[in-house]
């Protein structure tokens, strides 16, 4: 953005120290106005447009956080610098967190300080504008379609065939490939008026997890104070997400195989038939035909659910979707923290495509995340030194046996001995995870991850 264009309003009780801002911004060739109370800021606001407000702290009437507050309410693009005579952390941290981004103390000692500060402000805002990939977003925060099916063209064509029928959709794939995602895709591509509605399957209790589906009458059990809708009301005209469905208890599935196939149910305690019209969409990173087998999942319910199944392959075999994917999230990470990191060096590159990425889509963020943050404050591009931590993964799994293997295979004999190893310590503690968390050296809450992740059941 061109200085001249780029619009600052300096707001102060004291005129002397609008008057030299005004003359210091001006010098640089930015547009700037001035004004001495958070009442005229707020009337020259609306014709102005400023791309940024300097404020001072302490004015009467209006404070500089109050008119910071009231101006992001309606114009959350602009951003703010405080300024302040009373220099303490308090009053730092409530201006960050109310939306500040910089924080100086007047009287100001040099130029530079304010110069500075207003070249931070300009470089950020021109990496938000200059990302193409942000402003591609769809609406609703998902990132832009080519990001979302990278290296997946083949789903991408699948999603836009079923999206405007009525088809159940089953997505299946490992954790982390983005079914979430994709199941909002489906129901923004299918024109519905009514909301998306999520249940993660494997988040509720048994006991509860009908009520959460079909909504219960006021008294239906202990503590049942007033009646609930439940997921498929609020879904009605819209889209249902059954996330982890092979984690739904077999008295669940029956009612929701009645749902699918007559679209009426009644709320628990409810003698009242009630229809639906949302459309379903379900998941999971389970075998739900070895489920079948061991009779934990209806067979019937699978071929209702399956009408339009999609496999969501893992990252590790989605061609080119590493640089792509990669990019996206480092922008809008850096973008969220404030950074400047932009891109990858090429080794960076190397590392990312290298590693097998057993976490897929989820593991690659975390990882991203943690390099920008530790990133210094100029920094522009994350190089192979800064994934250092994913380069030790990386070696650490070649050193395991069998590493010499392609496509995964080490991936999957690791697994299928870690698998093992937790079978075989539940069966020698009946079934006691606690104990059996123990002698494995890890949490309680690790080992009830793994159980649900390899479908373990306790032997009668």
């Amino acid at each position: 953005m061109d200085k001249k264009d780029f619009r600052i309003l300096v707001v102060d009780d004291e005129k002397s120290l609008v008057l030299l801002a005004s003359r210091i911004l001006k010098k640089e060739g930015y547009s700037v106005q001035g004004a001495y109370s958070g009442q005229e800021a707020l009337a020259i606001i609306k014709n102005f447009a400023p791309n940024l407000v300097i404020s001072d702290l302490k004015m009467p009437e209006m404070s500089g956080i109050d008119l910071l507050k009231k101006v992001k309410a309606d114009k959350p693009e602009i951003d703010f610098i405080i300024l302040t005579a009373y220099a303490s952390v308090e009053n730092a941290v409530e201006a960050m967190k109310c939306g500040a981004l910089d924080y100086l103390i007047k009287p100001l000692k040099n130029p530079d300080e304010l110069r500075l500060a207003v070249e931070k402000v300009i470089e950020r805002q021109a990496l938000i504008n200059s990302n193409t990939l942000w402003q591609s977003q769809l609406t609703d925060g998902l990132p832009p379609t080519n990001v979302i099916f990278a290296g997946m063209k083949d789903v991408w064509e699948q999603i836009q065939r079923v999206a405007t029928t009525e088809a159940t959709v089953l997505l299946q794939g490992e954790s982390g490939t983005g079914k979430s995602l994709i199941a909002k895709v489906i129901h923004q591509l299918s024109g519905k008026k009514g909301a998306f509605v999520e249940l993660n399957c494997a988040a509720m209790p048994e006991t509860l997890i009908e009520s959460e589906l079909f909504g219960h009458e006021k008294g239906a059990f202990t503590g049942a104070v007033k009646t609930k809708q439940g997921k498929f009301e609020l879904a009605q005209d819209g889209t249902i997400f059954l996330d982890e469905i092979g984690e739904m208890p077999l008295s669940a599935q029956a009612k929701l195989l009645r749902i699918l196939q007559e679209r009426a149910f009644e709320r628990v305690g409810g003698t009242i038939t009630l229809t639906t019209n949302a459309r379903i969409v379900a998941a999971t990173n389970q075998d739900l035909k070895a489920r079948i087998k061991d009779k934990s999942f209806r067979e019937d319910l699978y071929y209702r659910l399956s009408v339009f199944p999609i496999e969501l392959p893992p990252l590790r075999k989605r061609e080119g979707a590493i640089e792509l994917i990669g990019t996206y999230l480092l922008q809008t990470i850096a973008i969220r923290v404030g950074k400047h990191v932009e891109k990858f060096s090429d080794d960076a590159l190397e590392l990312l495509k290298s590693y097998p990425w057993p976490g897929n889509i989820r593991e690659l963020y975390n990882a991203i995340e943690r390099a920008v943050i530790l990133a210094d404050e100029k920094q522009e591009m994350l190089t192979q030194k800064d994934l250092s931590f994913i380069d030790q993964s990386l070696a650490d799994s070649d050193s395991q046996p069998g590493s010499g293997s392609s496509d995964g295979e080490e991936l999957k004999k690791l697994e299928e001995i870690e698998r093992e190893a937790i079978v075989k310590t539940l069966e020698k503690t009946k079934g006691h995870r606690k104990k059996a968390a123990e002698i494995l050296g890890i949490s309680l809450r690790t080992l009830q991850y793994k159980i649900k992740k390899y479908g373990y059941k306790k032997r009668q």
